[in-house]
């Protein structure tokens, strides 16, 4: 399996190409703010042809570049219903009022051809099974994509913006729940393998087994339930948005 990513920018959020190996179809995760010169370098690099767009969530610097990327391909873009509205009304997302500068000039709507995504739906897309899981907290649309294991390549969780390297997404934006993040946490994250890589929105990879030791707020949904232990999911880091 091939798996390009690279941080993109202003947020450094991490935008993912993977196929089952270079020259053969690819999906195309989270072409945020300033992704879509990365992703053709990795295309013609990896000798890729890109088959779809799928979105862990609608931020904008998960979407920035959604646009140009499908237009570019001719490819649908997937996104949860309930995040749907922010590819073509990031202001709202953002708790901003109209008329406020966003990032200068952007792209922003939706592309040509959408598709929406359901909890416990598995995408077939490029050779691949993608495992569809709904996750809100960090938005009321979030999800993560698993990858199971095959041959001699551990399973794989993409986790947008719900878990982090020791840390998990914001939860101070519009539609952000803390008690819906840790019950995301509980529902979707502890009940795989120790040995699943993740692949998250923002900073590095990471594996279940290491945040099930360290992570604070994984042990929290561990040691008390989503709902016990008071929550401290507000107090998380704000990367990205």
């Amino acid at each position: 399996m091939l798996v390009a990513g690279f941080p993109a920018g202003a947020w450094g959020t991490n935008c993912y190409l993977v196929a089952p190996a270079a020259g053969e179809e690819c999906v195309i995760i989270d072409p945020g703010h300033q992704a879509a010169q990365g992703v053709e370098e990795a295309v013609a690099k990896h000798r890729l042809k890109p088959v779809a767009v799928i979105l862990t969530h609608g931020h904008l610097d998960h979407v920035a570049s959604v646009v140009p990327v499908c237009g570019a391909h001719g490819v649908p873009a997937w996104i949860h219903p309930d995040d749907r509205y922010m590819m073509s009304d990031p202001e709202k997302a953002l708790g901003m009022t109209i008329g406020q500068p966003l990032m200068g000039e952007l792209t922003v709507g939706e592309p040509d051809d959408v598709a929406e995504l359901s909890d416990g739906a598995v995408l077939d897309l490029a050779g691949l099974e993608l495992s569809v899981a709904h996750a809100p907290g960090h938005t009321k649309g979030s999800v993560t994509f698993r990858m199971p294991e095959q041959a001699d390549v551990p399973p794989v969780l993409f986790s947008g913006d719900l878990l982090f390297p020791g840390s998990i997404g914001r939860t101070d934006l519009p539609g952000g729940d803390p008690d819906e993040i840790l019950r995301s946490l509980a529902r979707v994250c502890l009940p795989l393998e120790d040995e699943t890589v993740v692949l998250p929105g923002h900073m590095h990879q990471t594996t279940i087994g290491r945040e099930r030791a360290t992570n604070p707020f994984l042990r929290q949904v561990a040691e008390h339930g989503p709902g016990g232990g008071g929550s401290d999911a507000a107090a998380a880091p704000r990367r990205g948005m």
